[in-house]
């Protein structure tokens, strides 16, 4: 059959496939792609936070000052940010399968490689290579569960695949502390980090197909047959012809989302997440460091990071629960502002490992649960024409908080104040956050 043909020549109109699982029931390989989207996102929930595990281990070998090591778990957040701009351009373009193929491949090697990083500025460039796969795979796997789910459930599969990112940092903290207290090695954690993100690579082949919502956006030229595939493949009967090709979409561009009447919502968003990605990725990067300098194990301090994430897990849930009574703004504002206060208690907790994971398993809990609040609030900001690429500026550009915290942390360290006006001080960005949310003009709308 010839490939080229479109829906309503010769053979009458076929109905888009994209309706179609839009409307009808998720297949099991449906779910399965999902399930393998969440995992993913766990796989980055580990990676993202592996140099947090091993950063005592890293200061001790190498007598890595504080500024420094501020630096050096900032390098994979920078990375991030290029890589969810450059490689999620390019799964728009060559296909999110291909794509995360890549992104698995970039992790593995920079994993692998870090396990042998001869000093500290090899591991920085090493971490910052690993980044772009992360950022990259963050954008594929958002996609593919958003196109492989119907629209009943699409919010559902979206909210289990963003599940999966602190659950693999519980899962990988555990698994982390575990090979610290047996082997003593930092090392180890990249190791194991490699191992996995290596052992998905045939998974995805095996069980992840291009996505049919791309195939008929980009229409290559073996599309039909992909399409059918997949198709008969989840037990649906394939097209006779593609549907028609939907005119290019123009992306928006810094000019639409800076222009008049926008620019002031933009710059308000923009800035509250970036000071609150500067709490969250300080206490995320800095609590190992911080708990081994009290005097506790590398492994002991890894299970408190673990506690912090099993926070964060069960904040996002509660308050994506919460949205379904109460208004998200005011919600993410109240718990930015607890978040606030819990980061600065944590700082306060003394050198006790039990109370230290409580204060950090609060603080998890109210700064990742805005930040799971805060993207509903990015989203419903912006009106449809602008909704998914200004969410894109916003988190692109917010980006850069993310790397300034632990930097930022690590320069007060460095001038010797102590983990208690430190943890206060950092606890500010989120309360900025708060105020900046504060003075937003908004008003919740349906996402559709």
């Amino acid at each position: 059959m010839d490939a080229t043909r479109r829906v309503g020549e010769d053979d009458g109109v076929n109905e888009d496939p994209r309706a179609i699982i839009a409307r009808e029931p998720m297949h099991r390989r449906q779910l399965l792609a999902i399930a393998i989207a969440t995992a993913l996102n766990a796989l980055d929930g580990f990676d993202v936070l592996s140099i947090s595990f091993a950063s005592p281990g890293i200061a001790a070998q190498w007598g890595v000052q504080k500024a420094a090591l501020g630096v050096v778990l900032s390098m994979e957040l920078i990375g991030m940010a290029l890589g969810a701009f450059a490689l999620g351009a390019l799964a728009d373009r060559l296909g999110r399968r291909p794509t995360i193929l890549a992104c698995l491949a970039i992790m593995a090697s920079g994993m692998a490689l870090a396990s042998v990083a001869p000093g500290v500025f090899v591991l920085s460039l090493l971490r910052l290579y690993t980044g772009l796969g992360i950022g990259g795979m963050l954008a594929c796997t958002n996609a593919i569960v958003a196109e492989c789910s119907n629209a009943k459930r699409r919010n559902l599969s979206v909210a289990i695949m963003a599940g999966g990112y602190p659950m693999g940092a519980v899962v990988g903290g555990i698994i982390a502390s575990t090979l610290l207290a047996a082997t003593g090695h930092w090392q180890s954690i990249f190791l194991f980090g490699a191992l996995v993100t290596t052992m998905f690579i045939p998974l995805v082949l095996w069980r992840v197909p291009e996505t049919i919502a791309f195939l008929c956006y980009r229409q290559p030229a073996d599309a039909l047959q992909r399409i059918n595939r997949t198709l008969t493949l989840q037990g649906r009967a394939p097209l006779a012809a593609l549907p028609a090709k939907q005119a290019t979409v123009r992306r928006v561009g810094l000019g639409q989302a800076f222009a008049p009447g926008m620019a002031g919502v933009t710059l308000v968003l923009v800035g509250a997440y970036s000071a609150h990605m500067l709490t969250f990725y300080f206490l995320m990067k800095w609590i190992p460091k911080i708990v081994v300098d009290m005097g506790s194990s590398p492994s002991a301090a890894g299970s408190v990071l673990v506690w912090a994430n099993v926070g964060g897990a069960s904040g996002a849930v509660t308050l994506s629960l919460l949205t379904q009574r109460l208004g998200v703004r005011a919600l993410v504002i109240g718990a930015m502002i607890a978040g606030a206060v819990a980061v600065g208690l944590f700082g306060q907790s003394g050198s006790s490992v039990l109370f230290l994971s409580i204060a950090a398993a609060v603080a998890g809990f109210f700064t990742n649960g805005a930040t799971a609040g805060l993207y509903a609030v990015i989203a419903q900001s912006f009106p449809a024409h602008l909704r998914a690429g200004g969410t894109g500026i916003v988190i692109g550009i917010g980006r850069g908080g993310a790397a300034l915290g632990p930097i930022v942390a690590g320069l007060l360290f460095a001038h010797g104040l102590s983990v208690q006006w430190v943890a206060a001080a950092m606890g500010c960005g989120t309360l900025c956050a708060a105020l900046a949310l504060l003075s937003l003009r908004y008003r919740e709308t349906p996402l559709a």
